[in-house]
């Protein structure tokens, strides 16, 4: 989108098309954005997702295809626009803009889509820190988008992650936050650090 467009605006005027499926007003929406690789990277999480877990098949596909769709607003606009839509900012966000992504993604899913499901918009807005009292559903989007994650080539710790995937969602969560912690993040979310207590007990 253009450097120009008022964000805000955009999230306030979008209408679902009730002769469109709900993914297709999703892909619409990362369409008419100029995201539609984020599109892709949200179907790949989102099957990943269903393939972690044997129940909420439905809410984890949607989950999946929401988590990112804020990808439209620039890092450098996360701040402004989350000010001004009156989401909470905790002082490492204002720090590390970018983390506020995830807000804004439920943000949106819930004013432009219309997800009530408590289940799928906490595990939208926790996908990349994950938060203290995380629920299992919370835990299948976090690792998902792990596993898929939206760069190129393999992710250096997968390895790892599958295989402690294997004794449990909890183990793969803990060799992930360890390998974030083990590489110097600009600033370490809250969140990530109530998180990585529980799973550690």
């Amino acid at each position: 989108m253009r450097e120009n467009t008022d964000y805000i605006e955009y999230i306030n005027n979008f209408k679902l098309k009730t002769n469109q499926s709900f993914i297709d007003n999703i892909k619409r929406f990362y369409q008419e954005t100029e995201t539609i690789s984020t599109f892709h990277h949200g179907q790949m999480v989102a099957k990943e997702a269903v393939s972690l877990s044997k129940k909420h098949s439905e809410q984890l596909y949607q989950a999946g295809l929401l988590h990112d769709i804020s990808a439209f607003i620039p890092k450098n606009k996360h701040l402004s626009v989350s000010e001004k839509l009156h989401i909470p900012v905790l002082k490492e966000e204002r720090q590390v803009p970018l983390l506020l992504h995830q807000k804004l993604s439920a943000y949106i899913a819930r004013e432009c889509f219309q997800i009530k499901d408590p289940l799928i918009l906490n595990a939208i807005e926790c996908h990349t820190t994950l938060k203290k009292d995380f629920t299992n559903f919370d835990l299948i989007i976090f690792l998902a988008d792990k596993i898929a994650w939206d760069q190129s080539g393999t992710p250096p710790y997968l390895k790892d992650l599958n295989s402690a995937l294997k004794d449990s969602p909890q183990k793969a969560a803990l060799v992930y936050i360890d390998y974030l912690l083990s590489h110097n993040p600009l600033i370490i979310h809250p969140w990530l650090s109530a998180a990585q207590k529980q799973l550690i007990v």
